[in-house]
Order: C-alpha cells, then structure tokens, then sequence
C-alpha cells in the first residue's frame, strides 16, 4: 500500500511542478529590472482554473506526504 502512495505522491509531484510552470505572466526578463509594463489585477478563464488546480494539487501533495509520514 505503502508503494501506491509513494506513486500517487510522485504523479502529484510532477503535475505540480507543471501547472506551476505553465503559470507564465510573459514578463520575461525585463520584469527582473524593473521593466514590467503590464498591470494583472484578476485571473480570468484558464489561468483561474490553472491556479486552483496548483493549490489543490499542492494540498493533496501535502496530506500524501503526511500520510507517508505517519504510518
């Protein structure tokens, strides 16, 4: 049992690092220096959605590896 969990453990690793990665804004480097030009006030369609799944992706990556930790 113990093996699953480490499994789902590492799927919800990997969907977390992409929906973390594909959360682009497209300031690029210009943003580093200063540069940004773009104001975001609200999240809207897919990038709302996109960031709700981060979250709970994280949460469940979280209790999995509580889970883990206590048996």
């Amino acid at each position: 049992m113990i093996f699953w969990i480490k499994i789902g453990q590492i799927a919800v690793a990997v969907l977390l690092m992409l929906s973390i990665l594909m959360q682009n804004r497209g300031s690029g480097l210009g943003g580093v220096f200063g540069g940004s030009g773009g104001v975001y006030l609200t999240k809207r369609g897919l990038e709302k959605k996109l960031f709700v799944a981060t979250i709970v992706l994280a949460v469940i990556f979280i209790l999995l590896s509580l889970f883990v930790f206590l048996i």
